[in-house]
Order: structure tokens, then C-alpha cells, then sequence
């Protein structure tokens, strides 16, 4: 079973029909306490860092979560559920994450945008794994693009973190990082099609 982690900020219905599609039981938790009973848990995200961090501590969800992940726990975070994985955050200021994945989520470069590139980063796009490495999860959809809608980037600090990249421009930033039991998407799985269902597939079949 797994725990589609809802905390009142992520595209839950689409995520959770994506799962079912590829064979996954999905049940919406709600409470913190109940985080550690899934086999597998994803958190999904769109919105402010600060929100979404704020809402996991006052609700217990990040000491839960940071529980499971402990135990051996397949995770998932996606987009922003990708972000709060990181160290911090210079969204709207500094805010603390939840510092699974050493590192630091920034603003694309100013001079991305003077020079024509729109913010946020929306549309196809490519994840490309570095070179020589492979992952159970993502060695399955190489050369296809998946679809990405974000103003931020995670850069984590550990390169053996970086599992699949992306260039945005001639500007690279990490579309996929991981360690362990962990995976972050920087891109959205549930509206990636074929190689987004692939990807959930593989998360449902992954055995770190």
C-alpha cells in the first residue's frame, strides 16, 4: 500500500490516479501517525517552500516522514515534495527544510530571464542520467522527456546525490536526486505520460 501524503498542497487526485494506472493501492494520509503503516510513501507538492514546510512541522508529518525514511522506506517526493527534501531554501527568504538530501534550493540565474528564458521553467524537458550512472527506477525511460513546471532548483551539495539532470537553456539543475530509499523528481511523473507512468512504475517496483 502505498501513502499519498496529503498536507492541503499537492495534486493529489492526478498523482494518486497515476499510481492506481500502473498498479499501485494508494491511500491519502492525513495524520502523521499514520505515515509509518505504507509500504511506500509519496509527497507531492505545489506552492511556497516556507507553506509547505511550515504545514509538515506544525502537523508532526516532518518527523514522521524523516521516521519512515529511517526504517528503509521507499520515498517520493515530487516537485516541491522534491524541494523540502533539501537543506533549505532561498524562496522568499531562508527556510529551513527538511535536510534528507544535503543542499539548497535557488532561483534560476537573473540573467536566465533578461536574456528571453521565461519563469517559471514550464513544458518538456529532458532528464538525462550522469554519465555512467544507472538507477532501477529511471534506467527505463532514457531519451524521453518529461514535463516540468517550476521556478526553483535544487543543487545538492553531495554529486553522488544527482541522479538525473536537465539544462534549462545552456543552465544545468537537477531533475532527479536521491541517496538510499530516497527519490526526488523535480518534474511531475503524474503528468509526464508514458515516461512519467513508467517512472511511478519503477518507484512501485523498487527495491533500494
Amino acid at each position: 500500500m502505498i501513502g499519498l501524503i496529503d498536507y492541503g498542497m499537492g495534486n493529489l487526485h492526478s498523482v494518486a490516479k497515476a499510481l492506481e494506472k500502473v498498479g499501485g493501492k494508494v491511500e491519502l494520509v492525513k495524520q502523521a501517525d499514520d505515515i509509518a503503516k505504507y509500504e511506500r510513501v509519496v509527497l507531492p507538492g505545489v506552492g511556497a517552500f516556507r507553506d509547505c514546510m511550515h504545514t509538515l512541522k506544525e502537523t508532526g508529518m516532518a518527523d514522521a516522514i524523516k521516521a519512515t525514511i529511517d526504517k528503509g522506506t521507499p520515498f517520493l517526493g515530487i516537485c516541491l515534495g522534491m524541494q523540502v527534501l533539501m537543506t533549505r531554501s532561498y524562496e522568499f527568504g531562508v527556510h529551513a527544510g527538511l535536510n534528507l538530501i544535503e543542499g539548497e534550493v535557488k532561483a534560476f540565474p537573473e540573467d536566465h530571464v533578461e536574456r528571453g528564458f521565461k519563469i517559471p521553467h514550464m513544458g518538456w524537458n529532458d532528464m538525462v542520467l550522469p554519465d555512467g550512472q544507472t538507477h532501477q527506477v529511471l534506467d527505463g525511460i532514457k531519451g524521453e522527456q518529461v514535463y516540468y513546471v517550476h521556478s526553483y532548483y535544487c543543487a545538492p551539495r553531495n554529486s553522488a546525490h544527482l541522479l538525473g539532470a536537465c539544462s534549462y537553456g545552456d543552465f544545468p539543475f537537477a531533475s532527479v536526486i536521491g541517496r538510499d530509499n530516497i527519490l526526488g523528481m523535480q518534474f511531475h511523473p503524474e503528468k509526464s505520460q508514458h515516461a512519467g507512468l513508467s517512472l511511478l512504475e519503477g518507484f512501485i517496483n523498487w527495491k533500494p
